[in-house]
C-alpha cells in the first residue's frame, strides 16, 4: 500500500472542492464518448477512497497494471486543464499566459496584425501588473513578428522595441539577483538558524556584501523593491538584528497598503510579509502594534475581496494562529491560549499536504512551550517527543536543539528525573554533533547534571547563581537567541521568587507594555 501523501494524483483528486469536481465531470462528459472513458472511472474510484491502494485499483478491473502509470498521467493532466478553466484559477497570470497563446497561434496561421493587436494589449496589462516576465516575452514575440510583417503603424518601432527589451531584461536580471539572495539567505536560515559565532557573522556579511547588487531605489519596481526588502529582512533575521527586521517587514507590508492592487495579485507575499512584521515585533516586545497587526492581518484575510484559494487558506492558518500563540507568549496568558491547541490540531491535519515538516515543528514547538508556561509539562513533553523523534527533519537545527533542552527542563518539573542523566548525555552528544552547544545551553545542562547531588535546602541558593550566569548572556550578541526559543529567566525567576511562571512573564508583560 502506498502512502496517500507520496501519490501526487490521489493528493490532487482530494484537494478539489465539490463544485471542482462537478465541472471536472461536465468538462469530461463534454463530449459523449468520455462518459464511460476509463480515466473518468479511476478519478470516481480515488474520490471515493480514503487512501490510495494500488490493489484497489487493479481490483476494480478499471484498468491493468501496465496500463495504470499512463492512465494516471493521463487524469492528472485533465484534471489540472479542468482546474485552469474554473474562473475561480482565473488570475492576472493565467489570463496573460492564456493571451499570450491566442497571440501565438494567430501568428502561426499568418494572422500577423491580428496577433500583434493582442500582444500590445497584453503587454500592457502586464507591465501595469508588474509581470515584467511575462512582458519581456511578449517583446520577444512581437519582435519576431516585426521581421516578417512590416506594419508601419509606428515609426522606429524596432527601436522601440529593442528599447523596451532592453528596459524589461534589466528589471528581470535586478528582480532575478535579489530574489536568488533572498532564497539563499533563507536557506540559510532553515539550516542553521540565527549567527552562532563571530565567524559566522563575519560568513553572512560577507556573503551580503558580494551578493547584494547595486541598486538606485527610486529606479526599482514594485517586485524589485518587494525582493530587495525581503534580502534585507532575511540578513537581519540571521545576524539577530531585529530592529532591522521589523524596519525591513513594515516596508515589505506597507509596499502592499501603497499598491493595493498587488494585494489581489500577491496574497501568498502579502500574508508572509505580515507573518515577519508580526514575527519581528513579537521580538522586540513590541505587543500594542504586535496585536494592531494581527487584527488588521485577520480582517484583511476574512474580507470578501481577498483571494481564496486552498494554498491561501493554508498559510492564513498557519500564520494567525502561530501568532495568536505569540501574543500569548508576550502577555504571559498561557492559560487563555490553551483554546488554540484543538485549533491547531485539526488545522495541521486539514492542511497537511501544504504544510511542510518545519512549520509543523514550530507550530508544536510553540504548543510546547504554551504548556510549559501553563504548567502542565507532561503536555510539553509529549509535543516536544514529536519533534526529537522526527528522524527526517534536515532543518532548524537550532529549534531540534532547544526541544531538547527544553524537553530536560520538563521532565525536572514535571518530577521524571528517572532517566534523566541518560537524557542529559543523549541531549549533550546531539548539541556537539549540530555544533550549537553554547553557553546558556552548558550552564543549563551543568545545572540539571547537579540536582541530584543539590541538599533541598541550598536548592534556591543554585536557582540564583544559574540566573546570575545565565542574566549576562540576555542581551549577548550570539547567546541571546536561546531566550528566544526558552525563557529560561522567567523559569527561573518563578523558582527564586515562588510564583507560577505565566505570572512573571505578565508582569514583565506589563513593565514593557509600549
Amino acid at each position: 500500500m502506498t502512502n496517500a501523501h507520496k501519490d501526487a494524483l490521489f493528493v490532487l483528486v482530494k484537494s478539489l472542492s465539490k463544485s471542482e469536481k462537478r465541472q471536472f465531470k461536465l468538462y469530461v462528459g463534454r463530449l459523449g464518448v468520455n462518459t464511460d472513458a476509463k480515466f473518468l472511472a479511476l478519478f470516481n474510484l480515488l474520490d471515493k477512497s480514503k487512501q490510495y491502494d494500488e490493489k484497489v485499483i487493479m481490483d476494480s478491473g478499471i484498468v491493468t497494471k501496465s496500463q495504470l502509470s499512463n492512465l494516471k498521467a493521463h487524469l492528472y493532466k485533465q484534471i489540472l486543464v479542468s482546474l485552469r478553466l474554473n474562473p475561480v484559477n482565473q488570475n492576472i497570470r493565467v489570463q496573460l499566459r492564456e493571451q499570450l497563446d491566442f497571440a501565438t497561434i494567430l501568428y502561426q496561421k499568418g494572422l500577423y496584425k491580428q496577433s500583434l493587436k493582442i500582444l500590445d494589449k497584453t503587454k500592457y496589462i502586464a507591465i501595469e501588473n508588474e509581470e515584467k516576465n511575462i512582458a519581456y516575452e511578449i517583446v520577444e514575440l512581437e519582435k519576431v513578428i516585426e521581421t516578417q510583417y512590416i506594419t508601419r503603424s509606428i515609426p522606429d518601432r524596432a527601436d522601440e522595441l529593442a528599447i523596451q527589451a532592453k528596459q524589461l531584461s534589466e528589471q528581470n536580471v535586478m528582480t532575478s539577483k535579489l530574489s536568488n539572495l533572498s532564497l539563499q539567505l533563507y536557506g540559510l536560515m532553515l539550516k542553521v538558524g540565527y549567527v552562532r559565532n563571530d565567524e559566522d557573522l563575519k560568513m553572512v556579511k560577507t556573503y551580503f556584501k558580494n551578493k547584494l547588487p547595486k541598486y538606485k531605489i527610486e529606479e526599482l519596481g514594485f517586485r524589485e523593491k518587494l525582493w530587495l526588502y525581503k534580502a534585507y529582512l532575511w540578513y537581519s533575521f540571521l545576524i539577530q538584528d531585529f530592529l532591522s527586521c521589523y524596519k525591513y517587514a513594515n516596508k515589505w507590508v506597507d509596499l502592499f497598503y501603497e499598491n493595493e492592487k498587488m494585494i489581489q495579485l500577491n496574497p501568498v507575499f502579502f500574508l508572509k510579509g505580515n507573518h515577519y512584521l508580526l514575527e519581528s515585533l513579537f521580538y522586540v516586545k513590541y505587543s500594542s502594534q504586535f496585536k494592531e497587526t494581527l487584527q488588521r492581518l485577520e480582517k484583511r484575510v476574512e474580507a470578501k475581496g481577498f483571494p481564496k484559494n486552498d494554498n491561501i487558506a493554508s498559510l492564513a492558518f498557519l500564520y494567525i494562529n502561530a501568532n495568536k500563540l505569540n501574543l500569548h507568549f508576550m502577555e504571559g496568558t498561557f492559560s487563555q491560549g490553551l483554546y488554540l491547541v484543538k485549533i491547531i490540531e485539526y488545522g495541521i491535519n486539514k492542511h497537511r499536504d501544504r504544510l511542510d515538516a518545519h512549520h509543523i515543528m514550530v507550530l508544536y514547538y510553540k504548543i510546547a512551550s504554551l504548556y510549559f508556561g501553563n504548567g502542565d509539562n507532561k503536555n510539553c513533553i509529549l509535543y516536544l517527543k514529536k519533534i526529537i523523534d522526527n528522524k527526517n527533519l534536515k532543518m532548524r537545527e537550532d529549534l531540534m536543539c532547544f526541544a531538547r533542552v527544553l524537553s530536560l527542563v520538563a521532565h525536572y518539573e514535571a518530577g521524571m528525573d528517572y532517566h534523566m542523566e541518560l537524557q542529559l548525555k543523549s541531549t549533550y552528544k546531539f548539541l556537539l554533533k549540530m555544533n550549537d552547544l553554547h553557553a546558556v545551553q552548558k550552564e543549563m545542562i551543568k545545572f540539571l547534571r547537579n540536582l541530584g547531588n543539590i541538599y533541598p535546602s541550598d536548592l534556591r541558593n543554585e536557582f540564583q547563581k544559574l540566573y546570575n550566569q545565565l542574566k549576562k548572556y540576555e542581551h549577548h550578541p550570539y547567546e541571546k537567541r536561546a531566550f528566544l526559543y526558552l525563557d529560561i529567566l522567567s523559569w527561573l525567576e518563578s523558582h527564586l521568587e515562588n510564583k507560577p511562571v505565566a505570572q512573571i512573564i505578565r508582569e514583565k508583560a506589563m513593565q514593557h507594555t509600549r
